[in-house]
């Protein structure tokens, strides 16, 4: 690209930050009334729920922003290339994207789409879809090897078990009884499911929920209930109504970049709400294994006992291992919960809270609800917490977690 198209691109970065998510919702319902198979891809739920259109427009904003520097937002390719080849984007459905998305652009701003921002935008695009495919294909090559695969591969369910009231954990080994590659603690997997009634095939990302090397993957599922307890996670609760042992799924090959840093041993706090502390579990497996004198904060608030998943797991850990700290903060304790002390704190986890038990100087990492994730985001900052020390992970599209 020359300077003059830079330019224009970064002169329409105003219309996005205004007119951003008008422009992705038109292209996703132009595109996928064109193209109806691209269903089988992408999140129903984060459509309806207009998700993937924030997510999208924050995207090509800061594309457009960064166009003449885009290794200045490598980070955020890289997160969102994990989640492409967890799925199956494959780079023939760039040039897909690409039209309905210009198509987008011309229609929502009207005569201020000028033949020669047109012009720009396209050559633009061609740019940031060939960065995003040649991290992708780099992706793919290193998800098949040592025992991994490129897209999706049939995988048995030889355990079903029912972590908390909510929560069930499902153990999957591969069907042809072969090899399955490594990940990393922090990492997720790719489940797609073809469902009674839906017409399109579903795919949801679950994080594995144990330590590295075994002969199996772990994930551990949230019963999803909407309002009026109307399902609302349909590959979930298909997961929890529907699958049982010796049935069969299919499973990508692990992916992700919110993963555990082994490399230096300064404190580590792991912060988990809800169903949010799979990948915590994972994570702590693996430091109870590599790196048993390391001090860690393992700290989970959920609703009470009843909805706490791994509360006897984490204990028996915390009784073998001197330097693993173990608080939980209850929503509306049980009576029992009350009368056995099960529990640090009433109510919610807050910053006041975590700064009178924790270290400064450590490594955190918290998953959980959006609005968890901010009060920790901007309490961890404000604390004078290090950004390279904080660490999270949203499940679905990322949202601004500043906002």
């Amino acid at each position: 690209m020359n300077l003059h198209t830079i330019n224009i691109i970064k002169s329409t970065v105003p219309v996005l930050q205004e007119q951003g998510e008008e422009i992705t919702s038109h292209f996703y319902k132009m595109m996928f009334n064109h193209h109806p198979e691209l269903l089988n891809i992408f999140n129903h739920a984060n459509q309806k729920q207009g998700r993937q259109q924030k997510a999208l427009a924050g995207s090509i904003l800061a594309a457009a922003a960064n166009i003449d520097n885009l290794e200045a937002i490598l980070p955020v390719v890289k997160t969102i290339g994990h989640k492409h080849r967890s799925l199956g984007i494959k780079p023939e459905h760039y040039p897909i994207v690409g039209k309905y998305l210009l198509l987008a652009i011309k229609e929502v701003l009207g005569e201020d789409a000028t033949d020669e921002i047109m012009e720009a935008w396209e050559i633009a695009y061609g740019f940031i879809a060939d960065t995003f495919i040649s991290i992708e294909q780099q992706m793919y090559e290193e998800a098949n090897l040592n025992g991994g695969w490129k897209d999706f591969r049939k995988f048995v369910v030889y355990k079903k078990v029912k972590e908390s009231k909510m929560i069930t954990s499902f153990y999957l080994r591969p069907e042809d009884g072969k090899e399955i590659s490594n990940f990393l603690p922090g990492q997720y997997i790719s489940i797609k499911m073809n469902i009674e009634g839906k017409k399109h095939t579903h795919i949801r990302q679950y994080s594995l929920s144990d330590s590295p090397n075994k002969n199996y993957y772990r994930i551990s599922v949230k019963r999803e209930v909407g309002f009026d307890n109307k399902p609302d996670g349909v590959v979930s609760n298909n997961l929890h109504d529907h699958v049982n042992q010796g049935d069969i799924v299919q499973v990508s090959a692990p992916a992700g970049d919110f993963v555990l840093n082994t490399e230096h041993d300064l404190p580590i706090v792991l912060i988990s709400g809800g169903v949010g502390l799979t990948p915590m579990i994972s994570m702590l497996n693996t430091l109870i294994k590599k790196q048993p004198s390391r001090p860690v904060y393992f700290i989970h608030a959920a609703i009470n006992s009843e909805y706490h998943a791994f509360r006897d797991h984490v204990q028996q850990l915390t009784e073998k291992h001197d330097l693993l700290n173990y608080l939980v903060c209850y929503q509306t304790p049980t009576e029992q919960d009350k009368q056995t002390s099960s529990f640090e704190k009433e109510g919610f986890i807050e910053m006041e809270w975590l700064k009178s038990i924790l270290p400064s100087q450590a490594d955190f990492y918290f998953c959980g609800p959006v609005p968890f994730m901010k009060l920790l985001y901007k309490g961890l900052k404000k604390w004078g917490v290090d950004l390279h020390h904080i660490h999270y992970e949203f499940f679905g599209p990322k949202a601004e977690i500043e906002e």
